[in-house]
């Protein structure tokens, strides 16, 4: 598994154009091919702040993932609307490669 994460905060004055820009573009987001999910996280104290990682099953599915133009232009939108966007890319570790879960 590839775990893309993008951490921005939301500009204040921007918030109302935010939330519509982000109902149009997950859809988007869906429509190319090589994603497995997404999510969405935001603080518990607070609102200005938002977390979302896009699941791949590997590399090359986000690599196809990424380079589409639709998701290079809602990357270029995201700008508009927010500030100190970090970007990170995960891959699997050698320790723990796959989900472990509690036993029931």
């Amino acid at each position: 598994m590839v775990l893309y994460v993008l951490k921005w905060n939301i500009r204040p004055e921007k918030t109302k154009a935010y939330l519509e820009w982000a109902k149009g573009v997950i859809p988007r987001a869906l429509a190319v091919p090589g994603l497995l999910e997404v999510r969405g996280y935001r603080p518990v104290a607070g609102d200005s702040q938002a977390v979302i990682t896009y699941e791949f099953a590997d590399l090359a599915s986000w690599e196809a993932w990424y380079g589409n133009p639709d998701i290079q232009a809602a990357l270029v939108e995201l700008r508009a609307f927010t500030t100190d966007v970090s970007i990170d890319l995960w891959g699997p570790s050698p320790v723990i490669p796959g989900p472990i879960r509690p036993k029931t």
